[in-house]
């Protein structure tokens, strides 16, 4: 058995960038969030990430700016460590080390040097929390262990938007169910106040998140009943005061003030942004269509950006509540995946189900949304417990051409309804257009769907498997052409099978078309498509069959199928016997598309396994253990764009296609070999930008983006070759850098910038290394004037002539200034006629 070897599993992106709210650095410029084990540092303007701040070996629960430098960050994590980073360089400064799982995080500018956490009370188990003030102490070690601890809140929550500071670290405000705790630190003493439970009108009056006010002495607190209310006079035990705001028919998502205390924001299930007048509660405005319920509300510290976090793992950034001026949108998991992991052939990209109704468009490679296509084509109502169009199934065709999508909606009181759906890929847009919609396709819940993958098939056809106990083959047929309208094509029902009134759970083609397969709890049946006759069938011992796949290529006489008793049985369909079978608790099967190798996920001891094998050995090709913590039940493979030329055992199943997983955090995996992943870091950082030049778009557009090539051979500048323009010279620095109201006129700035781009500017040594070279070259040229009167290269002739027919002879240095003159590429002058 062969082990992982030079094969590792690393993190391709898909992680939750909506776990904890976003940080948004001084200068608005940089927006920063947890996101699985990492703090990803996006820019605000491009939506771009920048960088990836990894180190921790745990969930991050939180990140803080640190008060006493705004270049730096704090984060927390479930590995029991806080983290120091310098997010503009992307560099780790120090970890200190906690040793206690951190749930969230807090900073103070009135605690220099102190840091607030979340844990858990060792002592009385995981579900009690208090909130610890650690002092971090100063030294040049870069692991430093933290030992002063000191508890400030005993009986907190783990979620953040719960605990808050007030004007700057005087006070902290704690919500619980219906208490509110506000803690003096110079008094030393807390005030506790309470609420019922629920109010004479029926509401919840439990807490959902606490904000203070950044100068005055009021705090803002949101409930489950959408009310808002803002306290005061809460230094006293009995004179406390509160007023009520109500605009949110659900739960107050989160609050936050912004940077002067002049307006209060507000989000919830609705989608809504909305924004408060201090002291004018009357008077409010809205950002409404944000897309999901809000979930986190951050305000940039100059306070000229706004920020939302949402459900459906996406982050809007809005320009001081009038729009939105970016949208980072991460992998969309909404409920939970549905569908079944696919790529699409056209963009390459990695296609679920996303934001309720859609299918969503994922890059693997830039880890980014590239567009979510509207399936169910229904607005959707952001109301909590009401039913609406889902999509749950859905399936490409090997070329593309083709998707078909399965939607379902089950009321309380209703049949389930179902519609599928058949989309044509359309050439001019780039995406998929509505061809056949089939109202009620079964009369139960579809549980698999496939197409015929056969590359010489003159049909196009869809199976779909219904727990109503048929499977139905859905066909494309050509409409009749009529002079009123062109051809077209729609699907249509071609033949309903069934087989002893069992119930089919998956079904599958063979790589030719010629069979299709499907399971009827514990038997498999083999059908011919074009007759639709049954060949034969297959039975296995007692387990209902849950997974199906065929082998390829070389191995497509095989047959294979997961039971949900943990066995893994294999056919010969040759002689339609068993093969051999293994005890395995097989959670997913899944065939490469491109080779003969199959990939097997299996569960047990709360991990997952996976094993690579051929269906014709006996003798895994690669094998690793725990690959994550969970179960596995989406994964796919995606084929590579150019094939690896690994010579290692254990990785040559990676050559054709590479395999990627979700796990159950929904953190997209893939493997790797290291020979893979350094090239991909030297790629990252072939892009040199020089530290003088601001990072603009078009300073990047004219700065060094060549590489010089080292040891040039001479001759090769003596030819015709063009060189890069001095894109680098001071004239253009100048110009670029310097602010348009100060700079002279652009008559006189022509000449000075044509001069400087036929200039080259060398440094003094260089130059008398030239002068040494063209002193030894006026003894060569003489030589050869005097041996024979044969022509000089072509590339010189203008020059040779002007110096020859000159009525007095030239002195030296003009020789050299005309040589040199000679030597430069006016190449430029051709592409800006050309032009």
């Amino acid at each position: 058995m062969v082990e992982h070897g030079d094969v590792r599993v690393v993190h391709r992106g898909g992680s939750k960038i909506n776990f904890r709210e976003p940080v948004i650095s001084n200068d608005s410029s940089f927006l920063l969030c947890a996101s699985g084990d990492c703090v990803k540092v996006f820019s605000t303007a491009t939506e771009e990430c920048v960088h990836d701040l990894r180190g921790h070996s745990g969930l991050v629960t939180g990140v803080r700016l640190r008060p006493s430098n705004h270049l730096q960050v704090y984060s927390c994590s479930l590995d029991g460590t806080v983290r120091l980073w310098d997010f503009t360089d992307g560099i780790l400064i120090k970890t200190y080390v906690i040793g206690y799982p951190i749930y969230s995080i807090y900073t103070s500018a009135n605690h220099e040097g102190v840091i607030f956490i979340v844990t858990a009370k060792s002592d009385q188990g995981s579900e009690l929390f208090q909130l610890v003030a650690v002092q971090l102490r100063q030294c040049a070690e870069q692991v430093v262990e933290a030992r002063e601890f000191s508890a400030v809140l005993p009986d907190v929550t783990s979620k953040p938007a719960a605990i808050d500071f007030g004007r700057g670290g005087e006070y902290i405000a704690s919500v619980k169910a219906q208490q509110l705790e506000v803690f003096f630190f110079k008094k030393q003493k807390s005030y506790r106040f309470f609420l019922r439970e629920d109010n004479k009108k029926g509401g919840k009056n439990t807490f959902t998140c606490v904000v203070c006010h950044p100068k005055d002495d009021c705090i803002a607190t949101g409930h489950e009943d959408g009310k808002i209310r803002l306290w005061r006079n809460f230094n006293q035990k009995k004179e406390y005061t509160y007023s009520t705001m109500h605009w949110h028919h659900g739960a107050v998502g989160s609050l936050c003030f912004t940077p002067e205390g002049t307006n209060l924001l507000s989000g919830g299930v609705e989608s809504v942004l909305v924004q408060w007048r201090y002291n004018q509660e009357s008077e409010k405005d809205f950002l409404p269509r944000l897309g999901a319920a809000i979930t986190h509300i951050v305000v940039s510290p100059d306070g000229a950006l706004f920020c939302t976090s949402h459900s459906d793992n996406k982050i809007t950034i809005i320009q001081s509540c009038v729009k939105v001026s970016a949208v980072i949108q991460g992998l969309v998991n909404g409920d939970g995946v549905r569908t079944d992991l696919m790529v699409d052939p056209h963009s390459k990209a990695m296609v679920l189900n996303g934001k309720p109704g859609h299918l969503q468009f994922y890059s693997l490679q830039r880890d980014k949304l590239l567009y979510n296509l509207d399936i169910v084509q229904q607005e959707y109502i952001h109301e909590e417990g009401l039913q609406q169009f889902e999509v749950v199934k859905a399936a490409f065709t090997s070329s593309g051409d083709w998707l078909a999508t399965v939607e379902e909606r089950q009321q309380k009181s209703a049949d389930l309804e179902l519609n599928l759906k058949l989309w044509a890929f359309d050439e001019q847009t780039q995406s998929f257009v509505l061809n056949t919609t089939i109202s009620a396709p079964h009369e139960a819940r579809i549980t698999a769907m496939c197409f015929c993958h056969a590359a010489g098939s003159q049909t196009t056809m869809l199976v779909s498997t219904s727990k109503d106990g048929h499977f139905k083959a859905w066909q494309l047929a050509e409409a009749a052409h009529t002079q009123d309208e062109g051809s077209s094509s729609s699907w249509s029902c071609d033949f309903v099978g069934s087989y002893h009134g069992l119930v089919p759970e998956s079904c599958c083609f063979s790589a030719d078309g010629s069979l299709l397969a499907v399971s009827f709890q514990e038997v498999v049946t083999v059908w011919s498509p074009s007759s639709w006759e049954l060949l034969t069938t297959l039975s296995q011992p007692p387990g209902a069959i849950r997974h199906l796949c065929f082998g390829r290529l070389s191995c497509s006489k095989y047959l294979l199928g997961a039971t949900d008793n943990s066995l893994l049985c294999c056919w010969n369909l040759l002689t339609c016997s068993l093969e051999w079978s293994t005890a395995m608790a097989t959670s997913l099967l899944l065939v490469d598309p491109l080779s003969e190798n199959i990939a097997a996920f299996c569960y047990q001891a709360g991990s997952t396994d996976l094993f690579v094998f051929k269906p014709n050995e006996p003798r895994p090709l690669f094998s690793q253990k725990a690959v994550c913590s969970g179960k596995v039940n989406r994964a796919v493979f995606a084929p590579r764009e150019e094939m690896l030329e690994s010579c290692e055992e254990s990785s040559q199943w990676l050559n054709r296609s590479q395999l990627y997983f979700l796990t159950p955090y929904m953190d997209l995996m893939t493997f790797s070999t290291k020979a893979e992943e350094d090239k991909l870091m030297a790629s990252s950082k072939q892009l040199v930008i020089d530290d003088s030049i601001a990072m603009t778009p078009f300073s990047l557009l004219l700065g060094k983006h060549r590489q010089q090539q080292e040891n040039q051979d001479p001759l090769s500048v003596l030819s015709a070759e063009r060189s890069p323009l001095p894109q680098g010279s001071a004239a253009i620095k100048e110009l670029l850098q310097t602010p348009a109201h100060v700079l002279p006129s652009t008559s006189f700035l022509c000449s000075l910038f044509v001069q400087s781009l036929l200039i080259s500017v060398t440094d003094s040594r260089e130059e008398d290394k030239h002068v040494e070279e063209e002193m030894e070259s006026d003894k060569e040229n003489s030589d050869e004037e005097m041996e024979s009167g044969t022509s000089r290269p072509e590339a010189g002739s203008v020059v040779d002539q002007y110096v020859h027919a000159a009525d007095r002879p030239l002195t030296k240095a003009q020789i050299r200034e005309v040589r040199r003159v000679k030597k430069l590429d006016q190449g430029w002058m051709s592409n800006i006629l050309d032009t």
